[in-house]
């Protein structure tokens, strides 16, 4: 069996399939497997999230009906008992995400990638999908420009989304399977930052500096953490939760306006008595500094939204500190988001995560159309479809006409 992508989806179809006995060979554009998996350990590698299984599979929106049953066959749960056979312990954070005790991935990867060995699993580095036909012929060019063809009995895409194509995941394969008649929808930025029409006085002493502990709401959605300035806009966390539906008003009106509460922990009221107490003749800064501990970024981007002519009555000043109203321009670019939205429509997949019109031939992870936020969401789905994609497989490999088991 044949799987095109060395990610989270691909190594653990690879997994669940080779567990059966099949010989699997592992495929991929990238010198060795798991660039993207080891960059996003980087941070410390969300590999899935504590919150209750009902609540977790809400933050998947319109993909819900469709990642649920695979999610539900590989919860989180499963994904922590999997990191723990391969010797790395998992922990739950302050935020309820889930890391593995060494905070890296790449103990994680090298265990991984040893027990698929034992498992007989084949790589390919070097080695490019340029596409495959009806038949289940798949065109595989390797790095001297070579061109073989293969035809295994079953075969699973796992080529990834749109982002980060340094590191594999490039979206080139999109318009290939458009050519195939199989519907795919364009890329979209997601986990991403946006654009702030900036003052240069601002940018120059503000930009990479975080913004902390803030909610952040839009239209009926809010989202809590920190933002961070950057020389174009916006960027982290808070605003990660909530881009897909920005990104989506962004489109349609050409721009999208939030809210920012940059004291969510401080009772509005309470805040209007600590500013009332403060000494009317000294300096807006001064007071705002004592009264709120406001950092100096926040502190700057009050004037910078409303200009040097900050309320100086204390509630309408708090009103304006607990209801920032920011306006963002569009998404800044699909090179500089954390994932994509786009891909395969779920209408093209049966069941099983086959492709209803090249049977055989499977798909998982981000090349299918999802979206999530960060925390442990992104890599869990990645990992459930590609062990539902391998368990679609094994089933068709179980009811194909030639079924000697360990055949390839």
């Amino acid at each position: 069996m044949l799987v095109v992508g060395a990610g989270p989806a691909g190594l653990m179809a690879a997994e669940i399939v080779s567990a059966q006995g099949y010989r699997v060979a592992v495929v991929d554009r990238m010198p060795s497997p798991g660039r993207k998996f080891l960059m996003a350990g980087l941070g410390g590698l969300n590999i899935t999230h504590s919150e209750p299984l009902a609540a977790f599979i809400e933050r998947y929106g319109n993909a819900r009906p469709f990642l649920e049953p695979a999610i539900r066959r590989f919860p989180p749960a499963a994904v922590r008992e999997w990191a723990m056979e391969l010797g790395e312990e998992t922990f739950v954070g302050s935020s309820g995400r889930v890391f593995p005790r060494s905070l890296k991935a790449s103990p994680l990867l090298r265990a991984w990638l040893r027990r698929l060995g034992s498992l007989g699993v084949t790589f390919l580095p070097n080695v490019k999908w340029d596409g495959c036909t009806y038949g289940n012929v798949h065109k595989l060019r390797t790095s001297t420009g070579r061109l073989d063809e293969v035809s295994p009995r079953a075969t699973i895409l796992a080529l990834g989304g749109g982002s980060w194509g340094r590191l594999g995941s490039d979206g080139s394969w999109l318009e290939t399977l458009e050519t195939l008649g199989i519907g795919c929808a364009a890329f979209r930025p997601s986990n991403c930052g946006f654009g702030m029409a900036w003052s240069d006085s601002f940018r120059q002493r503000f930009a990479g500096t975080p913004l902390k502990r803030l909610r952040l709401r839009f239209a009926q959605w809010e989202s809590q953490g920190e933002l961070v300035v950057t020389q174009a806009g916006l960027e982290g966390g808070a605003l990660y939760a909530l881009s897909g539906p920005i990104r989506d008003q962004a489109a349609l009106t050409g721009s999208a306006s939030v809210t920012l509460d940059l004291l969510p922990d401080r009772d509005e009221a309470a805040l209007t008595q600590r500013l009332a107490k403060q000494p009317t003749q000294q300096s807006l800064s001064n007071r705002l500094r004592k009264a709120t501990s406001l950092p100096p970024v926040a502190i700057n981007l009050l004037r910078e939204v409303r200009g040097s002519d900050l309320p100086r009555e204390p509630a309408a000043l708090a009103a304006l500190i607990k209801n920032l109203p920011l306006r963002l321009s569009g998404p800044i670019g699909l090179e500089r988001a954390i994932s994509t939205a786009g891909g395969v429509r779920w209408e093209e997949i049966d069941p099983s995560f086959m492709l209803r019109r090249l049977p055989g031939v499977f798909v998982a992870g981000e090349m299918i159309d999802w979206e999530a936020p960060t925390g442990g969401y992104l890599l869990q789905a990645c990992m459930a479809t590609g062990a539902a994609a391998g368990e679609g497989a094994l089933q068709y490999l179980a009811r194909s006409p030639e079924n000697p088991q360990h055949a390839p």
